[in-house]
């Protein structure tokens, strides 16, 4: 009898909650729903093995505060964390930046007690600041690093694809487009080398417009933080689970992704969203697009700003501490 794909999250908040239920509605495998909080991810997990009659998932999900149910897992997403939120008292914004220390006590935590009961598997970073986290997983997990990625150009992509299908009325499947670089007010949207149905971006809006939508894509988590008050969950959740599905079934997709860098678009010992061929190892080759002069010098602008954020964890180079 073949076995089942098995994928940990660990946060049973709003993203590892919905990216659970998204998982199980693609049937992509047995679900461990981990968190430190005592009943929410039993609950959790109960409430959505419970929709399983209804949805035809025959499926195993456990929710549990411990790491032992973790044990052989294929995928881990790591969602833990401590999410930006909105100070009632002065309206500011938890910027990613104030994020790095008190999670990375968290991320690194976790990705110990995984990396221990799990080490073929593939790591997954959703937790903020992004870019940042990647780093400590990598550090703390001792994998390859093609078995570490973080999730942040499928979302960022994925707004940039709604915000263009907005403008124009038309359907979101015939968007095509990407948006690499850090997760943050510096990623790099690529207009010259997005499409509708093979027809260029720039023949279809003026510049102007295309430019507010780069700014709104930039600023798309923030929007929603402004509307909520905390942090969205659906498409971070659901771009989460698009990259677990190209791994556990080896679609071997063409998905933006924070990968560590060798020297691809002059970068080494970085993580920085690039486009990246996922199958059952992870990544399993970056691909390096042509970049214009203008989008090299965003790029590295980006870099720069991730670059910033990993000199504040106490890692020299592929060490943990």
């Amino acid at each position: 009898m073949s076995r089942r794909n098995k994928i940990t999250i660990v946060g049973a908040g709003n993203v590892g909650a919905t990216a659970a239920h998204w998982a199980a509605q693609k049937h992509l495998g047995d679900i461990v729903l981990v968190d430190i909080a005592q009943g929410v991810p039993q609950g959790k997990a109960l409430d959505l093995a419970e929709a399983a009659p209804v949805m035809g998932f025959d499926l195993k999900i456990v929710g549990s505060n411990g790491y032992d149910e973790t044990a052989d897992s294929d995928v881990v997403v790591i969602t833990a964390g401590v999410p930006r939120k909105k100070d009632p008292v002065t309206g500011k914004f938890t910027s990613r930046d104030e994020l790095v220390e008190i999670n990375r006590k968290i991320v690194g935590g976790v990705t110990r007690e995984i990396a221990s009961r799990s080490p073929n598997a593939v790591l997954i970073c959703v937790s903020n600041p992004l870019d940042a986290m990647c780093h400590v997983m990598y550090a703390e997990s001792g994998f390859p690093k093609e078995r570490v990625i973080g999730m942040a150009g499928v979302l960022d992509t994925a707004r940039y694809k709604y915000f263009i299908s907005e403008a124009l009325n038309v359907s979101v499947d015939d968007i095509h487009g990407m948006v690499l670089g850090g997760h943050g007010d510096t990623m790099v949207p690529l207009p010259s080398h997005t499409s509708v149905a093979g027809i260029p971006l720039t023949e279809l809006l003026p510049q102007d417009k295309i430019d507010a939508i780069i700014q709104r894509t930039r600023g798309g988590g923030g929007e929603i933080v402004g509307l909520l008050g905390y942090s969205g969950y659906y498409a971070p959740a659901a771009a989460s689970v698009a990259m677990v599905e190209s791994i556990v079934r080896d679609r071997k997709r063409v998905l933006p992704c924070a990968a560590l860098l060798s020297g691809e678009y002059g970068y080494s010992d970085l993580f920085i969203g690039v486009p990246c061929v996922l199958g059952k190892g992870g990544v399993e080759k970056v691909i390096e697009m042509k970049l214009g002069d203008k989008e090299k010098g965003m790029l590295e602008v980006s870099a720069n700003a991730v670059r910033e954020l990993v000199a504040l964890l106490p890692y020299g180079k592929g060490q943990a501490t």
